[in-house]
């Protein structure tokens, strides 16, 4: 025995005078081996921590940045002569040494920390050879560090249980708090774990953790790091230990952000708000919840930052951890068709060939040769509207205008102005798609959707999005900024500022939106907002993709699976949630307008010809162009041909323009009083064409039979709307003499 003894001290001897000759190399001491990755949102709030090489978490935390209590517990609780030793504690190992020798295995060690440390670099098996070896290795340290470096080594390297390594990792584990603020309950409770981490486990044996942390307060008290009053306190301080949860946060969010980075980076700061997301995966909850009834599953959200590109929130699914609906499928880049919100795309096209936002586009019964037969595009509604301007086609979202714009564009054009704005999943052949593009016959993802429109609240300037704004390579990094699509040099121009603003008037539309939508749909915010809905064949995704001047929204709806929903449209099944996110992100006293461009000008035309309106129009509105594009053809009752195109029953005397005729309303019209709009002010105007040389203060008006009164020197007459049938007519003297225009019947709905 004494033989064992002797050579055991004989070879710590020779490792002692060897180790003054070998230095411990410094960059075996790198913390990056250690590191755990820690995806931020823009804020620093921890997203999610990937597990290092070592298959652990771990936060890099100075010496100085720690608690002094950190330190003191570590000392009281294993190696109270740190600061005296050469790195071994002789006496300690000799004494080890005979109790292992007498009980014929390792059943004491009496590392030091610096001891300690050596086996974490170098492994943990417990063999004589293997203490030797850690013996020669903390030598080696001790000649090559510091005391307070090799501190500094120990406290960040060592295992505190649950995959928590080093001090700052487990303060934030256990306590949600850095290491800096530990008090000393904490502190002695964290430097209890290293000498057993899962005999220890707090979340498994809370009574032992708490009765060595107990242990350490007392040593600590003994060797003066706590007075008595300090040492009394800290007894009795009750420990809030966090449950055993693992922080996993915005995890569709977090996936895209790993396949997009390199993986040697210690930290990611990203573009994510994480109080924006979680109250959007709350809404989107919420929301499925109302639509169980229509077949509805899941759902996803994307909201982009229009001025840097960074996306603000991505909830890709219903619920992440739901395998039975498919939650870790992430809806923001599923393919799917998109139905009609590839539609501006058509119309942006046509603008910038010169036609208007006014230019009347048929809506009929049309078909076309296709390779695959002949094809019938259909509205939604199953209805044909006639002709209609291109604001009102595009904001109703009709389905034939579109296809009919299409065709005369040509397809393959549309393909490559998409191709443009960044929608790479169209990969086939224009082709391929056909005329069907514009109605979303290809498959596209939520995020190529809102990455196209965020263009267009640009200004027509595309940039692809970005979830990092910075990479950190150390806990102490600054981090440097992500060179990418910020960059001037990545952004591309796909439609002019005046086309892209034009657009965005049409789509901010409310009123042009009216006949497919009603007054008060979920599109009408109570600031400027642009949206586009759409629903794909079967009903099987609905879309509502929109933009203020800040912030780009796409929510999208549906299976998964593919299977189709019940009874419900992007307006519905989108548009709610559409509606209380963009409420979410923007305060109405804040809100902005959407900025002008240059050569972008106002006049005033008749709605149903599309030309500058003349005083015998049944009405003007007010329509914006690009400086140039303007209408400067003044309408001559041309509209009257284009009723003829409606179906309205017009005498021939009136396209003559020689007969007097009702303008206004025409017949069929169906008007409805305003709920929230007092009746004293619904009023319409009756207008009518008088024939030349007649005196408009001849001008008599019967309604139902009635006459309504003199209007003297007009051609019109002011009337309330009240509920009811009516039949309206108009004549240049008494009833039944003279000059009578046809009868005119229309509707008023309460």
């Amino acid at each position: 025995m004494r033989g064992k003894i002797a050579f055991s001290l004989l070879v710590i001897t020779v490792l002692l005078a060897g180790s003054i000759y070998i230095p411990y190399p410094r960059a075996r001491l790198s913390p990056s081996a250690v590191l755990s990755m820690r995806i931020m949102d823009r804020n620093g709030i921890l997203l999610r921590e990937v597990i290092s090489a070592e298959g652990g978490r771990c936060r890099w935390a100075e010496l100085d940045e720690m608690s002094s209590h950190v330190v003191a517990s570590i000392l009281a609780a294993e190696d109270r002569f740190f600061f005296i030793h050469p790195g071994v504690n002789v006496f300690s190992i000799m004494s080890a040494a005979v109790r292992n020798v007498r009980k014929g295995g390792v059943v004491s060690g009496a590392s030091t920390l610096t001891q300690q440390l050596a086996r974490n670099l170098y492994g943990k098996k417990r063999t004589v050879f293997s203490k030797i070896y850690e013996t020669w290795i903390a030598l080696r340290l001790e000649k090559t560090l510091s005391k307070e470096e090799i501190l500094e080594q120990y406290l960040n390297r060592v295992c505190y249980g649950n995959m928590a390594y080093g001090i700052e990792a487990a303060s934030w584990l256990y306590f949600d708090k850095s290491s800096a603020d530990l008090s000393p309950a904490e502190a002695a409770f964290l430097s209890s774990l290293p000498r057993s981490p899962r005999r220890l486990n707090p979340y498994r044996y809370p009574g032992r953790a708490k009765k060595r942390q107990e242990h350490i307060l007392e040593r600590m008290f003994q060797l003066g790091y706590l007075g008595r009053s300090e040492w009394s306190r800290a007894c009795r301080e009750p420990l809030k230990i966090l449950p055993a949860s693992q922080k996993f946060r915005a995890p569709h969010f977090c996936d895209y952000v790993l396949e997009k980075s390199p993986g040697d980076r210690k930290a990611i700061r990203t573009t994510l708000d994480y109080g924006i997301q979680e109250k959007l995966e709350i809404l989107t909850v919420n929301h499925l919840a109302g639509l169980e009834s229509n077949r509805i599953t899941n759902a996803a959200v994307l909201v982009l930052d229009n001025r840097t590109s960074g996306i603000v929130a991505m909830v890709g699914s219903r619920d992440f951890f739901d395998a039975f609906h498919d939650g870790q499928v992430n809806g923001s880049l599923s393919l799917r068709q998109p139905g009609s919100a590839l539609k501006p795309f058509t119309y942006g096209l046509a603008l910038e060939k010169g036609m208007t936002a006014a230019r009347i586009l048929e809506d009929r019964e049309v078909h076309f040769s296709t390779p695959g037969g002949i094809y019938r595009p259909r509205n939604y509604d199953k209805r044909y509207h006639g002709p209609v301007r291109m604001r009102q086609a595009l904001a109703c979202s009709y389905n034939v205008p579109a296809v009919v714009l299409s065709a005369e564009l040509g397809p393959d054009l549309l393909y490559r102005k998409l191709r443009q704005a960044g929608f790479q999943s169209l990969e086939k052949n224009p082709g391929f798609y056909g005329l069907g593009l514009t109605l979303g016959s290809g498959e596209v993802t939520l995020l190529e959707l809102v990455q196209a429109y965020a263009s267009l609240a640009r200004g027509g300037v595309y940039r692809e999005a970005e979830a990092v704004r910075c990479f950190e390579n150390s806990e102490h990094d600054r981090g440097f900024p992500v060179q990418g699509n910020r960059d001037d040099s990545r952004s591309r121009r796909i439609f002019s500022p005046q086309t892209a603003f034009i657009l965005t008037h049409m789509l901010s539309d409310n009123d042009a939106r009216i006949p497919a939508f009603g007054y008060n749909s979920p599109l009408k915010l109570p600031f400027p907002c642009a949206a586009k809905t759409g629903t794909s064949k079967d009903c099987r995704d609905n879309w509502t993709v929109g933009y203020t001047p800040r912030y780009t929204v796409g929510v999208w709806v549906g299976n998964f699976d593919g299977s189709p929903m019940h009874n419900i449209s992007g307006i519905t099944g989108c548009g709610p949630l559409f509606r209380d996110v963009m409420l979410l992100l923007t305060k109405t006293d804040s809100a902005e307008s959407f900025p002008v461009p240059p050569d972008i000008i106002k006049a005033d035309i008749c709605p149903l010809s599309g030309k500058r309106a003349s005083l015998l129009c049944p009405g003007a509105v007010t329509e914006i162009f690009m400086r140039g594009t303007e209408p400067g053809e003044l309408c001559a009752l041309r509209h009257l041909d284009i009723e003829e195109k409606r179906g309205k029953a017009i005498p021939s005397r009136s396209i003559t323009g020689t007969g007097l005729h009702i303008i206004f309303p025409l017949d069929g019209d169906v008007f409805k009083l305003d709920p929230n709009l007092r009746e004293k002010y619904q009023v319409i105007h009756f207008k009518a064409f008088v024939p030349e040389g007649l005196s408009p203060g001849q001008l008599r008006w019967y309604l139902n039979g009635e006459e309504l009164g003199d209007f003297a020197e007009s051609h019109s007459a002011a009337w309330r709307l009240e509920p009811g049938t009516f039949t309206l007519q108009c004549a240049l003297n008494r009833m039944g003499k003279g000059l009578l225009s046809d009868a005119v019947r229309f509707d008023v709905l309460r």
